[in-house]
């Protein structure tokens, strides 16, 4: 079993091979040595995956692995900082290179004997313990054969989001929030008991009702079942999640609040007064509000009093605390969340574990004495069945398993530090690189997934292999780790994939610990300072400013990283060019959360030319040519307040660039004759008509996901001829295309025909493209269409009469806002569909009844649609009900399409 140490010391070896490599070239004429050094750096990585196997708990082995790590930390540091000098040195004029050439050649000196100095450390240390175990040689060869394969996986189950059990804990809560009309979806003209009435009915003030109990019991689960239950639409306009957690700030749950209503409140600079009046002018109408986690009876105290007493409005609260529970309560007692039976155990675990959800007979035993250890506790339940999927049906392995599960002692804080321990301990080294760089996102952030996946591979945790690309492979990783319940699946998109996900407070406190062992981050506060060596430095963006200020030494940091619920601005008193000054070997600058006062893209970024990720937030309306000189950049992420931006830096040249993704329609430099295949690049997204020249789109061969915005009416011709599509059918990875107008009136003059669509499109989205529906023949006609989004006029027109034979593969269809009054069509036209939604069809007269028969169809979801729309949904809904019920198939696979409204109807 590879514990941390390999995963620390390995890693950082793995990356100074890497760096070596791919700078052959620039560190010059250190061949000999370098190629020596790379010799024994390989010997010593595979001896310490095999001496770690087997004195992972050693003294020694750990007393080695730091000084390892700070030596192969120091060879780093003095080769990047040449590199870095070395191509700042080549992009000076002539006289100044003249001038700084003595210090040049005596940095390449230097490198010359620290290089032998090391590769002299490295064979002795090999010398002296290569009698441990298994030959180093033979075990970089195994390792070979055991890489990481993305189709080889665990994988996460869609399924297994749903929440499980809960379902009596549900309807207690309901009582106590609202009596039986609650729980039986009563309406508030529907009669109560007298016991009710008189404990809910008549109350003029805010009632506040909570649930406590231990650590990983599932509380904010419950909480969320509740905030989210379709009985409770009905009689809360307004409901509304709030984390507060240990660290209580006032402040940010009335952000949290607000947020809720108006974007970007943070930018008001709104004073605690202010903010506080917001809130009460703003919750009107009846309300939910859950607040999460709380700690301190002073916490609530603090914020009752800007919750109006509006009849009926609700306050529900989870602690781990009893006495915060008792305290906070105002007619009702608290509710004591309890353990799992066995029944809701045995569910969860083999949900978790089985596709089908069925324990093999031999397996059974061996599960009922599993569950007993964990004790009904959910969070120890979830982490162990990560554990037994990785051979979910191999007796030994499940014996190997309850042998290792600790027996429940106390409070249970034991079996939970255990069972994440042994969970960790069975991962890869790659996923243990992944994993705990999930620390250092702030607690109950919910992490964008795609940025995470390109944040792995910019931080070398991701290798590259011929089998698939690194995003297939970072895909697959956080696939396991959700498989294996270490990480939670928060939103999926329209076509399944995970969107956003978040981390338990548990494991993300694990793994803050150990990456602060194995020198893998560092957290920032307010108040504290942070460490020169520190090789990745994380803070909540509302510190930045702070942070900044204290001018803390960061010269070894190669990740900056600031996260948080909200965009905040940068303090108006400093430069940005403060921000970047300090870090001369960045690789990777998250920034995004933190807007910059800036028309001029900091003239400091450009000389960070280590740098493989950007994401950054500013008024910028040009990225100049000095961001040329970052030719190691993969991911380019870049939010402006500017409609437009003219990217004048050669992306051509940067030829390891794989994502450019920006928020306003961007215009791209013209190719010059002698660049180069961009061959690694996948998202262009989103870049304006006009840019996308023959030119462009003969470089980007391995486009994945085009967004284009501006003036469509250029795209195409009357008669559907269009030299853009012209080449967008060669583009033969392409899945993902969005076209945008800048304006209703930049509508497309029409489609091209289905032959000129990429041919392996799988989601494609419309807006403001103005086009009749006598054109959606032509999507119909898409092969491969999986999601379709026609978002705010994308359409236009009175009536739309479906062609049969049509849309073969369409599992989505999203339709925003329209002139749309009848919609005509039969079940057999959308054969695959799963999901609808209808948002904004305000003159939509009703959903066409033959959905009725969609075999299918498993949701309907309507937003700020008509009344006669929602009803022709529920009236599908019944007629499946009733259909159903009698052919007796109402159970877990045959259940009618679920109704989802909003705003929620009174």
């Amino acid at each position: 079993m590879e514990k941390a140490v390999e995963v620390a010391v390995g890693f950082v070896l793995q990356n100074l091979v890497q760096l070596i490599n791919e700078n052959r070239a620039l560190i010059g004429g250190n061949h000999e040595k370098i190629s020596d050094l790379q010799d024994g750096l390989r010997l010593l990585k595979t001896f310490m995956a095999d001496y770690t196997e087997k004195h992972y708990n050693s003294r020694t082995l750990m007393e080695l692995a730091d000084d390892i790590r700070r030596r192969v930390f120091e060879v780093e540091d003095l080769l990047e900082t040449y590199i870095v000098e070395e191509t700042l040195y080549k992009n000076k004029n002539t006289l100044r290179q003249v001038v700084s050439a003595k210090s040049h050649l005596e940095n390449l000196r230097k490198i010359g004997e620290t290089v032998e100095k090391l590769s002299a450390k490295v064979k002795q240390t090999y010398k002296e313990n290569k009698d441990f175990g298994v030959p180093a040689l033979e075990r970089e060869e195994m390792a070979r054969h055991n890489s990481i394969d993305e189709h080889n996986q665990i994988g996460d189950n869609e399924g297994a989001d749903r929440i499980i059990g809960f379902m009596d804990a549900t309807d207690e809560v309901l009582k106590l929030l609202g009596g039986q009309k609650l729980v039986l979806g009563k309406s508030e003209a529907e009669e109560q008991t007298p016991s009710e009435a008189e404990q809910h009915g008549e109350s003029k003030q805010l009632e506040v009702v909570a649930i406590h109990g231990m650590l990983g019991l599932g509380k904010t689960t419950l909480a969320k079942k509740v905030l989210n239950d379709p009985r409770i639409e009905y009689h809360f306009f307004t409901r509304i999640f709030v984390p507060v957690s240990n660290v209580y700030n006032k402040q940010e749950v009335l952000f949290s609040i607000l947020s809720a209503f108006t974007k970007n409140i943070k930018d008001q600079n709104l004073s605690m007064k202010e903010l506080e009046d917001k809130v009460k002018e703003t919750l009107k109408k009846k309300y939910l509000i859950v607040i999460d986690d709380v700690w301190a009876t002073e916490a609530w105290d603090d914020l009752k009093k800007v919750f109006p007493d509006n009849k009926g409005s609700r306050v529900l609260i989870t602690t781990r605390l009893e006495p915060v529970a008792n305290s906070v309560t105002t007619k009702t007692e608290p509710y004591k969340l309890r353990f799992m039976n066995e029944d809701e155990a045995e569910e969860l675990l083999r949900t978790k574990v089985f596709k089908d959800n069925k324990c093999p007979k031999e397996l059974l035993s061996l599960e009922q004495k599993i569950l007993a250890k964990c004790k009904g506790l959910p969070l120890a339940i979830v982490v162990t069945a990560g554990i037994l999927r990785n051979h979910p049906r191999d007796p030994k392995w499940w014996d190997d398993v309850l042998h290792g599960v600790a027996e429940l002692v106390g409070d249970g804080q034991k079996i939970i530090d255990d069972v994440i321990r042994r969970s960790y301990d069975n991962l890869n080294p790659i996923l243990k690189s992944c994993f705990l760089y999930l620390g250092v996102f702030p607690e109950d952030l919910e992490i964008q997934a795609s940025k995470l996946l390109q944040l792995w591979i910019a931080e070398g945790f991701i290798p590259k292999s011929e089998k698939a690309s690194m995003e297939k492979i970072s895909e697959a990783c956080l696939r396991e780790l959700v498989g294996r319940n270490l990480v939670m699946v928060e939103q999926r998109t329209l076509s399944g994939q995970i969107k956003t996900c978040r981390i338990h407070d548990t494991l993300r406190d694990f793994c803050k610990k150990i990456a602060k062992e194995e020198c893998l981050f560092q957290e920032t506060h307010v108040g504290t300072s942070s460490s020169s060596s520190a090789r990745r430095v994380a803070c909540k963006n509302s510190h930045l400013s702070q942070y900044v200020c204290k001018k803390q030494p960061a010269e070894n940091a190669r990740s900056f990283l600031s996260f948080g619920q909200d965009e905040i601005k940068l303090d108006p008193n400093l430069s940005p060019d403060d921000v970047f000054k300090r870090f001369k070997l960045m690789r990777v600058l998250d920034i995004l959360s933190v807007k910059l006062p800036t028309v001029r893209l900091p003239r400091k970024l450009s000389d960070l030319v280590l740098l493989k990720f950007i994401a950054i937030n500013c008024e910028v309306e040009i990225l100049p040519k000095t961001m040329s000189r970052l030719l190691n950049l993969q991911t380019l992420i870049v939010h402006t307040g500017s409609p437009t931006l003219d990217i004048q830096a050669d992306i051509w040249a940067m030829t390891k660039l794989r994502h450019l993704i920006t928020n306003s329609s961007t215009s791209l430099p013209r190719c010059q004759e002698q660049s180069t295949t961009s061959e690694n690049l996948q998202t262009l997204s989103i870049v304006s008509p006009e840019s996308l020249t023959d030119e462009v789109l003969k470089r980007a061969t391995n486009l994945k996901k085009l967004g284009i915005s501006g003036n469509l009416g250029t795209l195409m011709k009357a008669n559907g001829e269009s030299n853009l599509f012209d080449h967008l059918c060669e583009l033969n990875s392409l899945e993902r295309l969005k076209l945008c107008g800048d304006d209703v009136n930049s509508k497309l003059l029409a489609l091209p025909q289905p032959h000129k669509f990429p041919k392996r499109l799988t989601k494609l989205s419309l807006q403001n493209t103005s086009l009749g529906w006598d054109q959606m023949s032509i999507l119909g006609k898409l092969r491969y269409l999986e999601v379709l989004k026609l978002k705010d006029n994308a359409f236009t027109g009175e009536d739309w009469q479906t062609e049969e034979g049509g849309f073969r593969s369409l599992k989505v269809l999203f339709i925003g806002a329209t002139d749309l009054k009848c919609w005509e069509a039969q079940a057999n036209d959308f054969p695959e569909l799963r999901r609808l939604i209808l948002r904004q069809c305000k003159q939509l007269l009703r959903i066409p009844p033959d959905f009725v028969d969609m075999k299918k169809l498993e949701a309907i979801h309507l937003e700020h649609t008509t009344g006669s729309a929602i009803s022709s949904a529920r009236r599908i809904r019944q007629l499946q009900t009733d259909m159903l019920q009698r052919q007796n198939l109402n159970d877990k696979k045959n259940t009618p399409i679920r109704i989802s409204v909003y705003p929620p109807e009174y």
